[in-house]
């Protein structure tokens, strides 16, 4: 005999189960379930209200999951995309940016520090392999003076007009 069909509630508390959502991921997500308007309004609001639903947890979560792969640029977008407010997700932002340059190193390394290495004091990289480096980054969502600084770093280039800037 096949299983009644979940309500709103149910079905929200099925998706909070797996992981954190913001209101407006799971307004889009149960929209189509909606029976008749306002229903899924007011199990939303009672969820929060009970705590199920906490937007500072949803921005714990994703930058905790996803700030050891990715830039702050590609956070913003996600978190935006999670239809959180503005202003949390700046302050979350501005606390990642002061890691940037340090999480986009251990990225590179991870990624192309063994290649690099000729065993040289200086390694040598062509230009292509620059260029694919720093594609590499940008699509991970680090910033264009980040992404210099990586490269100009592991590639072994003098960091005179760098150190000046911190």
């Amino acid at each position: 005999m096949p299983s009644p069909p979940s309500s709103l509630k149910g079905r929200a508390l099925r998706l909070l189960s797996g992981r954190e959502y913001s209101r407006a991921e799971l307004e889009r997500r149960l929209k189509s379930h909606e029976d008749s308007p306002g229903l899924l309004t007011k199990a939303l609001d009672e969820l929060q209200a009970k705590g199920f639903i906490n937007e500072q947890r949803v921005l714990d979560s994703v930058i905790h999951r996803r700030s050891a792969k990715l830039g702050a640029a590609r956070i913003r977008q996600e978190l935006q995309n999670k239809g959180l407010e503005a202003e949390a997700v700046k302050a979350a932002i501005s606390g990642l940016q002061v890691t940037e340059f340090e999480r986009a190193q251990a990225i590179w390394r991870k990624k192309f520090g063994a290649s690099v290495d000729t065993g040289d004091s200086r390694p040598t990289v062509s230009i292509a392999e620059r260029g694919r480096q720093m594609r590499f980054l940008m699509s991970r969502g680090f910033g264009a003076d980040t992404i210099r600084r990586v490269i100009a770093v592991g590639s072994g280039e003098q960091q005179t007009t760098f150190e000046t800037l911190e």
